[in-house]
This record gives structure tokens, C-alpha cells and sequence, in this order.
């Protein structure tokens, strides 16, 4: 049988101001009353009742039924109870539990497990509440779930108790109380079903939403944020995740996960929507990645190792006027011959080289007076010469040992001016054509030409903000120079107006090391994708993830991660425009067809 409830009585009034209007155009027209739902206005609703509860609760424990992706309405009824009736009802119920067990040891019984618990419980319960650190509460939970049609509500309540189902929550539809049951659940403070269990105060506290599946929002008086990228979707709550990493205490972030989990995939999206807001980004590429996304908004890309592209490590900075700058050049080339090298020269082949840097610059004009930098640089090869006609037995043995970085085998990168100015909106510093016993010098010479661009004082748009990418950053986490210029960046990037990007799949030699911890401590913003199960237990201790976080980075799809910032996590699902994907994917699958777009344009 169906009921159609509608206000009866004399003809209202005329509603005389804007809080008459509100509601009249608010309130539902009709409401429906059926044993199993109401249909309120155009849609439908249920209410059920929570009647049994977990016997031990955590913080937040209602949290599954908080994050369900549907719209449910959640009513929390407290009222308190005065302590002398609080205590009278503890004596009785203890009576009750002394009694039960005086007779099952009267008639020779064993002792009932729930007895006993429970009466261990309510005298632990009674104490507590003659101490005044507790109290007792009579609570009532209800929840209404509300869907568009009648085949859509019965399979959300059902989702509903399934998810009560799994933190042992057991709840009942409120049948032919439905009505009662919806008004209960609306803002009015008013319980109409009164189906209430007693709680103290440490379950009652933990009722309480202390986590959200979603970011928080701005505080009531706070300015709302307009900067920011959109991350991804929310899978939980079906909201946007939507994260501004210059809002941070610092502007660093981390993004950890294992090989093909999506870590570069959601790199590239990140970069690609930091360009839509002007911020200037520079990109050590080891393995080509980033050249098509480079190629498509008109960045540079320096292919170091690939013929004809030169690196002169003489090079001074463009507009850098500090009367320090030939000094910074000259430790520079000491880190650097000490990588060609692959150990730090002993005292006597230093002090020569001290003196050859000071000699080759003065020998092309170049002094500590600014007005001179604009002189072109010496090379490689005049620095040796230079050595070779030192006189000193020392500065010839250097000499010696730079030969095939001068004239021999790996002389290609550096027999020649530079040939590619790393300026513009997007830097790509390809290090894949380079040899592996050069990858490390040409890491060294991207991560210089990086900095400079960081820190240089006399660049044009101060305010620009500058982001720099460090894809596969396990392989700098193993050179030593490559570490530190990540630590120093991390450290001293946010007094520049910029930050540090570190992509990894190799989780044990970022946590594995000081400096890599470091480099994880300084990052603000924290990403983490699909993790082996070999690395969960490192990650795990390093994020102070949970068991759910672990279990859900686990068992993680391609692009499904967590986003950890500070107090703050939720989980995401990056997702793309068309256009985004074709710049970001590497599949071969999405790579053929954007080259059969391309023969048919």
C-alpha cells in the first residue's frame, strides 16, 4: 500500500521573506510513503538503522560508510546521560552479569565467555566512570541512502551494508519507518525512531570523522585557493583531486612506484598543466621520454652525445654579474675534472690546476671584472695546453690523464663552443645517445647548466616560478655528484621560487641513503603509485602508511596512486584529455596510432 502525504489545513500565507522562499523552493513537492523507500520529489530514498556494533572500535571507524561514492545522509544522535543514572545502571547490569555467573557455579556450569567479557567490561566501564574519565552517552545512527530510480536505491543500500558489513557493522532498513527514518537524518536535531545504543566516551570520540577520503577544503574565513593542477579523480568519492605544490611550506615533491606503474605517465601530465600556469621547467631525461611532449610546445631539447652537439664546461654565465662568478667556474671545473677523473687528484696535480684555470681565462681576455665575461670562453683543449706548458712534472701528469677527454675517445662532447643555449619554457636534457662512461660527466654538465638557470641573480621575470624534473633519479642517487646536486636543490630551491621533481622506480636507493632520506623529508608534496611487494615494508615505515594504504598500493592499477602531504592523503586516478595522452603515453599500441593520425594529416 502506498500513503501520499501532503500538508492539509487552511491555505497558508503569502510568504513575506526570503527565508519563506528559500524553503518553499527547496522542499519537496511531494513525498511518498512506501514500506521499503520514499519517494521524495523526484527521486528516492531509504533510511536504515544501525543495530549492532563492533565490540572494540578505532579512530574513525566509521570512515567506510563516510568515503561510500553515493550520496548517503549520516545522523550521529547524542544524548547524554546523567552520571548518577549512569551509575544506577551500571549497578543493576552488574548484578545481572554476578547473578548469571553465582548460578552457572550454583549448578556446576562452565563459566559463559560473553558473561564473563561483559562483565569484566561493564566493572572496567563502572570504574571509569566513578574516576570522571568517562561518561555514557545513548547514541542513535542512522543513515539514508538516496538514488534516482527504485533499482538504483536497492542496489546502493545494498553497497551501503556491504560496506557496514566490513568494519562489523550490522544495519536494518527502517520498513514502514522510512518517513520517520528521513526526518531523523535531516538537519532538525529531532530522533524520530529512538533506536539507540548506550556508548562511553572513547567509542563516542571515535565515531567522529577525523579523516576524509578527500583534501581539505579551505577553513570558513580562509581566501580560497586559485593556483594548482588537476592531479586526477578521486576513486573513493568521485571528487577532483586538485593540488598546488607552490602553496606548500616548500615546492618539492617525490613520486616513488614501481617499473610501469604510471610514475612517468603522471610526470609528464604534471608538466604539462605547470606550463598552462607559465612556470618555467627544465627535465633530466635519461631515456628520451620527454622529447615528444618537448616537441609539441616548442621546448628545447639538448641531446647530449648525439653528433654535433657540444658542451663547453668553461662557459661563464649569461647575465651573471656577481664578482664571484669566475671563482664558482673555477670549483666547478675542479668537481668536474675530479669526475673525469673518477677520483679527486692528489694536492700537487690540484694546485696546478688552480693555476691552469686562472691562466686560460686570462689568456682569452676573461678576468673578475664583469664587463669581460662577454669574451668567448676558452675549451677543454686550452686548459690542457695550458697544463702542458705549466713546466711543473704535476701539471703535465694531469695533463696526461685528460688526453682522451681532450683529443682521444670521449672527446666529442667537448672539442667545440657550445652549440645549444638551454633557454626557454621547457628544457629537455636527453642523456640516453650518451656512452656510460659518459653519462656521468654529462649528468654533471645538465645538472651545472640547471642550477645556473636556478640561481642566476640577473634573470629576466624573477617571479617566474622554475620546476626541475629528475626522472629516473636512482641512477644520479648512485653518483655521488648527482646526489648532492639533488640534496642541494631540495635544500636551497625554495629561496629561487623553485622546485625539485624526484621520479624514481628504485625505492632502496632513495631511502637507503642519508641523502636520499633528506631529499624524501624536504619534499612537500609526496606520490606514490603500484609498489613491489619486496619495497611496501620500506615505504611503508619511510610514509607511515596503514594497512588499507598498503593494501592499496599493492593491488594498484596504472595511474592509481597516493598523494601524502604532511597530515594530508588521498588516493587518485590520473586521468588525461586526448590530446594530453598522445603527449604523455608510451605504449606501442597508442604510439602506432598516433602515427597513422599523422600519415593520414
Amino acid at each position: 500500500m502506498k500513503t501520499l502525504t501532503r500538508k492539509r489545513g487552511r491555505t497558508p500565507p503569502e510568504p513575506d521573506g526570503p527565508t519563506s522562499s528559500l524553503a518553499a523552493a527547496a522542499a519537496p513537492a511531494s513525498v511518498e510513503v512506501t514500506p521499503r523507500y520514499l519517494r521524495v520529489g523526484d527521486g528516492y530514498a531509504a533510511t536504515l538503522v544501525v543495530t549492532g556494533y563492533p565490540a572494540e572500535v578505532g579512530p574513525a571507524w566509521l570512515e567506510p560508510l563516510l568515503s561510500w561514492p553515493g550520496r548517503l545522509d549520516l545522523a550521529l544522535h547524542i544524548d547524554p546521560i546523567p552520571a548518577p543514572t549512569a551509575a544506577a545502571r551500571l549497578r543493576t547490569q552488574r548484578a545481572r552479569f554476578e547473578s548469571s555467573r553465582r548460578t552457572d557455579a550454583a549448578k556446576g556450569k562452565l563459566a559463559d565467555p560473553y558473561v564473563e567479557a561483559a562483565a569484566d567490561d561493564a566493572a572496567d566501564l563502572a570504574e571509569r566512570l566513578a574516576r570522571g574519565v568517562s561518561k555514557l552517552f545513548r547514541v542513535g545512527l542512522y543513515l539514508t541512502v538516496h538514488a534516482r530510480t527504485e533499482a538504483e536505491l536497492l542496489e546502493a543500500c545494498s553497497q551501503v551494508k556491504a560496506a557496514a558489513a566490513s568494519t562489523l557493522i550490522e544495519v536494518q532498513p527502517a520498513t514502514w519507518r522510512h518517513l520517520p527514518g528521513w526526518t531523523t537524518t535531516l538537519p532538525l536535531a529531532t530522533d524520530s525512531l529512538q533506536m539507540r545504543r548506550t556508548m562511553d566516551t572513547q567509542a563516542l570520540a571515535a565515531a567522529f570523522p577525523l579523516a576524509s577520503a578527500d583534501l581539505p577544503a579551505p577553513l570558513p574565513g580562509d581566501p580560497a585557493t586559485n593556483g594548482g593542477v588537476l592531479y586526477g579523480i578521486n576513486p573513493d568519492s568521485e571528487g577532483i583531486v586538485w593540488w598546488d605544490r607552490w602553496a606548500q611550506e616548500n615546492y618539492n615533491s617525490i613520486v616513488l612506484a614501481r617499473s610501469g606503474a604510471g610514475k612517468s605517465y603522471f610526470v609528464k601530465l604534471d608538466v604539462l598543466r605547470q606550463l598552462y600556469q607559465q612556470v618555467r621547467v627544465a627535465v633530466v631525461d635519461p631515456e628520451d621520454e620527454y622529447l615528444r611532449l618537448a616537441d609539441a610546445v616548442g621546448g628545447t631539447i639538448v641531446r647530449l652525445g648525439a653528433p654535433g652537439v657540444k658542451i663547453n664546461p668553461l662557459d661563464l654565465p649569461v647575465g651573471d654579474s656577481r664578482p664571484d662568478v669566475l671563482t664558482r667556474c673555477g670549483l666547478f671545473l675542479h668537481t668536474l675534472i675530479a669526475v673525469l677523473l673518477a677520483e679527486v687528484p692528489p694536492p700537487a696535480e690540484r694546485a696546478a690546476l688552480d693555476r691552469a684555470i686562472l691562466a686560460v681565462y686570462r689568456q682569452a681576455g676573461i678576468t673578475a671584472d664583469p664587463a669581460t665575461h662577454h669574451r668567448p670562453a676558452p675549451l677543454l683543449a686550452d686548459l690542457a695546453e695550458v697544463l702542458r706548458g705549466d713546466g711543473d712534472p704535476a701539471a703535465a701528469q694531469l695533463a696526461a690523464r685528460l688526453a682522451p677527454w681532450v683529443a682521444g675517445s670521449f672527446a666529442g662532447l667537448f672539442d667545440g663552443p657550445t652549440t645549444t643555449r638551454p633557454d626557454g619554457h621547457l628544457v629537455v636534457w636527453s642523456l640516453r645517445q650518451l656512452p656510460d662512461e659518459l653519462r656521468t660527466v654529462g649528468t654533471l654538465l645538465a645538472l651545472d647548466a640547471i642550477w645556473r638557470s636556478v640561481d642566476a641573480p640577473g634573470r629576466t621575470g624573477l617571479g617566474v616560478r622554475r620546476l626541475v624534473v629528475v626522472d629516473e633519479a636512482w641512477l644520479l642517487m648512485r653518483d655521488g655528484e648527482g646526489a648532492k646536486f639533488l640534496f642541494k636543490m631540495s635544500k636551497a630551491g625554495r629561496k629561487r621560487n623553485a622546485g625539485l621533481s624526484v621520479v624514481t622506480q628504485d625505492v632502496a636507493d632513495v631511502l637507503g641513503t642519508d641523502l636520499g632520506q633528506a631529499v624524501v623529508s624536504n619534499a612537500a608534496t609526496q606520490v606514490l603509485l603500484k609498489q613491489a611487494p619486496q619495497a611496501i615494508d620500506k615505504v611503508a615505515d619511510a610514509f607511515g602508511l596503514t594497512g588499507g594504504e598498503r593494501r592499496m598500493l599493492l593491488s594498484a592499477r596504472v595511474g592509481h596512486g597516493l598523494l601524502i602531504s604532511g597530515s594530508n592523503r588521498t588516493a587518485f586516478e590520473a586521468i588525461s584529455s586526448r590530446a594530453e595522452h598522445l603527449q604523455a603515453t608510451t605504449k606501442p599500441s597508442d604510439l602506432a596510432d598516433l602515427g597513422d593520425e599523422e600519415a593520414d594529416l
